[in-house]
């Protein structure tokens, strides 16, 4: 059987505004970041890879993705601006849950666990910030489900 690419029809769909952060917790974050450089196409993560950190989309593409296990496309979502992706595997010290995939021209940065975990630790309110991302992926995986 033939395995699906991450950009082929996926079978949910996904919100994309489901990542997008409250710009207080953007900022927070964006002074404890570091540019990815985008100049080509390229993998920001994978799915079941183990997670080192949180990107943070500011402008260009992004395709979030999820596969089954044998190999087919679950969804595959156009990330927004203002968009965190990998939080839920840094936030848990887990392997990432969905894979991301940026376009040449992104303009991306990147938050490791460790300095994520400060940032929750020296302001708390931004904790809180950080699960309202975290239950609109949730709400918006059940949406896509039903």
């Amino acid at each position: 059987m033939k395995k699906s690419s991450p950009l082929e029809v996926p079978q949910m769909q996904l919100d994309p505004n489901a990542f997008v952060a409250h710009p207080d917790l953007l900022r927070a974050l964006g002074g404890r970041s570091t540019p990815v450089p985008c100049g080509t196409d390229g993998v920001l993560f994978r799915q079941d890879e183990p997670s080192v950190g949180v990107f943070i989309l500011h402008a260009g593409t992004v395709t979030v993705s999820m596969m089954s296990h044998d190999g087919h496309s679950l969804f595959a979502v156009q990330a927004r601006p203002g968009s965190i992706l990998g939080l839920p595997g840094a936030i848990s010290n887990q392997p990432y849950t969905l894979s991301a995939f940026a376009r040449a021209g992104a303009k991306v940065s990147f938050v490791s666990n460790s300095d994520l975990t400060a940032l929750m630790h020296s302001d708390p309110a931004l904790s809180l910030k950080m699960l309202e991302v975290l239950a609109a992926e949730v709400r918006s995986a059940r949406k896509a489900i039903i």
